[in-house]
């Protein structure tokens, strides 16, 4: 079955894993998706692993991006 992240950008592969979702920081950590999460829980990313070159991707969970368009700290580009 082919992957929603498919082929890896880099080297073309298709072996490529996704973590759970993770904190994307906050804390003593910085954040990484400012004023996307809730009050005290920061916004969710999911990682992209390819298991033939090791590139790691980044993903705001689906969540995340739908806060976009409601916070200041995000402009369109």
């Amino acid at each position: 079955m082919k992957s929603k992240y498919s082929p890896c950008p880099n080297c073309n592969g298709t072996h490529l894993h996704e973590s759970k979702p993770i904190s994307s920081g906050g804390g003593y950590a910085p954040n990484y998706l400012p004023g996307l999460g809730k009050f005290i829980v920061s916004a969710r990313f999911i990682l992209v692993l390819c298991s033939e070159c090791g590139l790691t991707r980044f993903f705001a969970s689906e969540e995340a991006r739908r806060g976009l368009r409601e916070t200041a700290k995000w402009k369109e580009v």
